[in-house]
């Protein structure tokens, strides 16, 4: 009698990994685009929280901070404030957050679209561009 090893053909794994490969292209291409959307979304909600922190900020010490004191202003009184004692020891926000390509948000005092500028210069750390590229700003539409 014959012996029969049980097991898969070189022909069946190359079937399953062909369709795994197309099912993961699938996937990837569909789901793309929301991540492109959370992180649009995520820099625009980071952008709100600065800009709510810089009006508290200006309401206690009638002015936004400079361009030179840029937004750590708000976690760290800057030297020469009016109203020191009316700084509020933890900061108006606990970290200044990271964009969601994992760069800096810039300020500008006064800016150049609005009173101030709070943006991110987008995926490719670039003024300019497009998609993905493209700078967000407290400017943008809401």
């Amino acid at each position: 009698m014959k012996q029969r090893h049980k097991g898969f053909t070189l022909i069946e794994l190359m079937a399953v990994i062909v369709i795994l490969g197309i099912l993961t292209t699938i996937v990837a291409v569909n789901v793309a685009p929301f991540l492109q959307r959370a992180e649009y979304e995520k820099a625009r909600t980071d952008i709100a929280q600065i800009e709510k922190a810089l009006e508290t900020y200006r309401f206690q010490h009638y002015s936004y901070p400079t361009t030179d004191q840029g937004i750590d202003a708000l976690i760290k009184a800057p030297e020469g404030i009016k109203n020191k004692n009316l700084y509020p020891r933890d900061g108006y926000i606990s970290s200044i957050p990271i964009d969601p390509w994992g760069n800096d948000y810039l300020y500008l005092f006064p800016g150049q679209f609005s009173k101030f500028d709070v943006y991110s210069l987008g995926a490719d750390g670039r003024p300019g561009g497009d998609g993905e590229d493209a700078d967000i700003g407290n400017w943008d539409e809401k």
